[in-house]
């Protein structure tokens, strides 16, 4: 049997960034155990809602009081769900806006969950390409972005960011994290 080689190009794909160690690898393939996953969602948690139709647990009135006093959370922030792993919610949506997403919105809520991750000490983190998914953020400047915001905080946590990759891209576009490092 020959010997086994190594195949350049295929994921799991790792760079070095900053302090961080990140692994390029496809949703369904995470490299490893993360404790915090993070999600693309709006300002009324519509993306995260539960897709199952349900009887409700109380009134029409009580339903529809909530909905009339539900505020919108703000564009950029995070919001965290408890359960292992827990749910960063990054609202990078505004459904009444067109388009519905920001770069700016993109870039604070990366930032939210550095800090988020950090406050929590979460070792591992997986993070899609915010704005990609329901938006038409180009993934080139989402990895950009999320360049960006690792070189400019210094954190201890986490220690591993799992780059959940979108279908059908390839592994070396991740050299615009590291473009001195080729495989």
């Amino acid at each position: 049997m020959p010997p086994l080689r190594l195949i350049h190009g295929r994921f799991p794909r790792e760079v070095a960034l900053g302090n961080y160690r990140v692994v390029g690898a496809p949703r369904g393939r995470p490299p490893f155990r993360v404790d915090a996953m993070a999600f693309e969602e709006d300002t009324f948690l519509v993306m995260s809602a539960d897709p199952r139709i349900r009887a409700p647990g109380e009134s029409l009135i009580k339903i529809m009081t909530r909905v009339i006093e539900m505020k919108p959370k703000v564009p950029g922030s995070v919001l965290v769900k408890k359960g292992h792993p827990m749910r960063f919610l990054a609202v990078v949506h505004d459904l009444n806006a067109d388009p519905s997403w920001k770069e700016e919105w993109v870039a604070e809520a990366l930032l939210g969950i550095f800090n988020e991750a950090e406050k929590r000490r979460c070792r591992s983190i997986g993070i899609p390409f915010l704005g990609t998914l329901h938006g038409s953020l180009e993934k080139e400047r989402f990895l950009s972005l999320f360049k960006q915001t690792a070189n400019q905080i210094s954190r201890t946590y986490p220690e591993s960011i799992w780059l959940v990759m979108p279908d059908g891209t390839r592994a070396g576009i991740l050299d615009i994290l590291n473009p001195g490092i080729k495989e």
